[in-house]
């Protein structure tokens, strides 16, 4: 069985953590699983959307420690290190929206697979948790970039050296997760649908637009916001919409 699996349907690409033995923990397969389905839908002209879950009880509870002691390969951490962080810059450098549903526990790596989406739809009862120092470790998989953009540096800090988990409502109000509702992956299979009938190539400049923010100056922003905006205000489907929009 792949440690993940890709599904297209009506135009959403859905990508699937696939270890629920083993509660979707990151081993190599995963790691290289993921980031080869990342691929995949960013080539695929059939996918207008992604939704990105995890099988079974949890989302990700982080890294396989198994895996980490498994075997006498030193280079073993950094090789897994490596590919997970690639799968999740992945997640953020596609230009179509993402789409991720969460249940039952998102730990340490989990947390920055999670954020490699752009809407995180978290079930009731879900459990956050940074994880990393109670095994001796630090963060991977983008989580020392991501987590603090998306819910402040204080909060993030205070988060990853409390070692308390974070419940769904907290999650919520301090923007880690967009909703939280009783059926995760069915609202999140719902809004993916949505945003595969809508403008995709606009979503996916917006979320491109929004992600590069944090990474350079005002005028940059600004420059590439103007020729973003002309380039896609010549393209068919602007133009389309346009007419819809002036009901021609």
């Amino acid at each position: 069985m792949a440690a993940v699996e890709l599904t297209v349907a009506d135009g959403v690409g859905h990508i699937q953590l696939n270890r629920p033995e083993a509660s979707n923990t990151v081993d190599m397969a995963l790691a290289t699983g993921l980031r080869e389905a990342v691929a995949a839908v960013a080539s695929e002209e059939a996918v207008q959307a992604v939704l990105l879950s995890g099988a079974g009880k949890r989302f990700c509870s982080g890294g396989d420690i198994r895996s980490f002691v498994d075997g006498d390969d030193p280079t073993y951490l950094r090789r897994l290190a490596d590919e997970a962080g690639a799968a999740v810059m992945g997640l953020e450098d596609l230009d179509k929206p993402v789409v991720t549903a969460v249940q039952g526990a998102v730990a340490g790596g989990g947390l920055g697979i999670m954020l490699g989406g752009d809407v995180i739809i978290a079930e009731e009862g879900t459990k956050f948790v940074f994880a990393y120092p109670a095994i001796g470790l630090s963060p991977d998989c983008g989580v020392s970039y991501l987590l603090p953009r998306a819910i402040g540096q204080q909060r993030a800090l205070a988060f990853a050296l409390s070692g308390a988990p974070l419940p769904p409502e907290e999650a919520l109000a301090q923007g880690l997760v967009a909703e939280v509702v009783p059926d995760a992956l069915g609202r999140a299979r719902e809004l993916a649908t949505t945003l595969a009938k809508g403008a995709p190539g606009a979503f996916g400049e917006a979320r491109r637009l929004l992600r590069a923010s944090w990474t350079r100056d005002r005028a940059a922003s600004a420059e590439d916001e103007a020729a973003t905006l002309s380039r896609r205000g010549q393209g068919e489907e602007a133009r389309a919409l346009f007419a819809q929009f002036l009901g021609r």
